[in-house]
C-alpha cells in the first residue's frame, strides 16, 4: 500500500515538472516574439548629398516709372513680342549685341548686324565697363552680360507728315544755300536714321517693301533702338585720333556714352590737346567758307560765303557742339553710314543720332580732350 502511494506521487511531481517546463517554453516564446515585433529597424546610413550649387542673388527691379520716350520714338506694340520670348534675356547675335549696346549708351554705328572695327570698339568699351578682357569680341560672356530688355524689333508706321517733309538735295553749295530746309530726301534715309539703321538693313529687313513708292499708313519693320535717359551730365570727353572713337564720362570716370568718330584728313588739322566745348547748337545752319574747300571748283568760282539752312542733310547735320579752337566742334553729318570711315576737313563727325545724344550730355565749358 506504500508502495503504492510512492508511485502515485511520482507520477504527479512528474507531471507537474513536465507542466512547469511547458510554461517555462511557452512564456520564452511568447517574449521572444513580443521583442521581434517590438524591435526597430536597424539604422540605414545616410547617403552623401552632392552640394546644391549657390542660389542666383534675386533680382530686385526697382518700382520707379520708366523715363520718357524720346519724340517720334517707335512703340512696341504688343503682337510684335514673340510669344515664348521673356525680358530681358542675353543677346543671341551679333545685331541684338548692337542693339543692347544702344541701351548702354554705346555706338557700333549704323546698325547692320555686321561685324566691323567700330562693333569690336564697341564690344570692347562694354566689355570694359563691365571689368571684362576688352577683346572686342562676341564671346559666351559677353552675350550673358549684354541683355536685351525688350522685343529687338518694332514697327514704325509713315506719316503724312513724314512723307510732307521729304524734298531733293541741290548738288551744288549755291543751290543747297537757297533751299527752305536741307530735310530728308527719301523715306529710306528718315526711317533708317529715327531707328539708327544702316538702309541696307532695313531693306533686308523688309523685302516686300518698295521704298521708292510709299504712302501715309504704310507699316515697317526697324530695329527697337533708343539711348537711355541721360541721368547726370559730362564731367569731360575724350577723342581718341587713332581708334577714332568719342567717349563721354562722368565725374566718377563712368562711361555715359561711346561713338565712332570721323577726324581730319590733314594731321596738321587734328587739334591734339585740351579744348573746351563754347557753344551747344541744335538744329544750326552752316555758314559756307570756300576757304575750307580749296579742293571745290564751285568754291573758288563763288568766293563768297553762303548760309545752308538747317535739316538733317546739313552739313553738320542736326547737331553743332562747337570748340573754343576757331573753326572746330562735334556735329552730326548727313551720311550717318561713312562715319569712321571717311575723313572730315578738320571737324569731328558723329551720325545724327549720336551728336544729338551728345547734346544732352555737355555744356558749355565741357572739357574736350584729343589724344592719339
Amino acid at each position: 500500500m506504500a508502495r503504492s502511494r510512492r508511485s502515485s506521487s511520482n507520477i504527479i511531481y512528474g507531471l507537474l515538472t513536465v507542466a512547469l517546463a511547458v510554461l517555462l517554453v511557452w512564456l520564452w516564446w511568447s517574449s521572444g516574439q513580443t521583442k521581434r515585433r517590438t524591435a526597430k529597424p536597424k539604422a540605414v546610413p545616410p547617403i552623401a548629398a552632392k552640394p546644391l550649387p549657390p542660389a542666383a542673388p534675386a533680382v530686385i527691379i526697382p518700382a520707379v516709372p520708366p523715363p520718357a520716350l524720346p519724340a517720334n520714338r517707335p512703340v512696341v506694340p504688343p503682337a510684335s513680342v514673340p510669344p515664348g520670348n521673356s525680358w530681358p534675356r542675353p543677346v543671341q547675335n551679333l545685331f541684338e549685341a548692337q542693339l543692347a549696346l544702344v541701351d548702354q549708351g554705346i555706338s557700333s554705328g549704323s546698325l547692320d548686324g555686321v561685324t566691323g572695327s567700330q562693333t569690336r570698339a564697341a564690344l570692347a568699351a562694354f566689355q570694359r565697363l563691365e571689368h571684362l578682357p576688352p577683346t572686342g569680341e562676341l564671346d559666351a560672356l559677353t552675350k550673358e552680360k549684354l541683355q536685351l530688355a525688350e522685343s529687338p524689333y518694332t514697327t514704325y508706321t509713315i506719316t503724312s507728315d513724314d512723307l510732307a517733309r521729304l524734298q531733293p538735295i541741290a548738288s551744288t553749295w549755291l543751290g543747297k544755300s537757297q533751299q527752305t530746309a536741307l530735310d530728308y530726301e527719301n523715306i529710306l534715309e528718315l526711317v533708317a536714321e529715327k531707328s539708327f539703321a544702316h538702309p541696307n538693313f532695313l531693306r533686308r529687313l523688309n523685302p516686300g517693301v518698295n521704298w521708292t513708292n510709299m504712302i501715309a499708313g504704310t507699316t515697317v519693320q526697324v530695329p527697337n533702338a533708343s539711348y537711355p535717359e541721360p541721368d547726370s551730365k559730362a564731367a569731360f570727353v575724350v577723342i581718341h585720333l587713332t581708334a577714332k572713337t568719342l567717349e563721354a564720362f562722368d565725374t566718377d570716370t563712368n562711361l555715359l556714352a561711346h561713338f565712332p568718330c570721323s577726324i581730319a584728313r590733314r594731321v596738321e588739322k587734328r587739334p591734339v590737346g585740351q579744348l573746351h566745348v563754347a557753344v551747344v547748337a541744335p538744329h544750326p545752319n552752316y555758314t559756307f567758307d570756300p576757304d575750307v574747300f580749296p579742293e571745290s571748283p564751285e568754291a573758288q568760282e563763288l568766293k563768297r560765303k553762303l548760309i545752308l539752312p538747317p535739316g538733317p542733310n546739313n552739313p553738320v547735320g542736326v547737331a553743332w557742339i562747337g570748340l573754343d579752337k576757331p573753326g572746330y566742334g562735334i556735329h552730326g553729318t548727313p551720311r550717318p553710314e561713312e562715319v569712321g570711315r571717311t575723313e572730315s576737313h578738320g571737324c569731328f563727325r558723329l551720325a545724327n543720332w549720336n551728336a544729338e545724344y551728345l547734346l544732352r550730355l555737355v555744356t558749355v565749358g565741357t572739357p574736350v580732350y584729343v589724344v592719339e
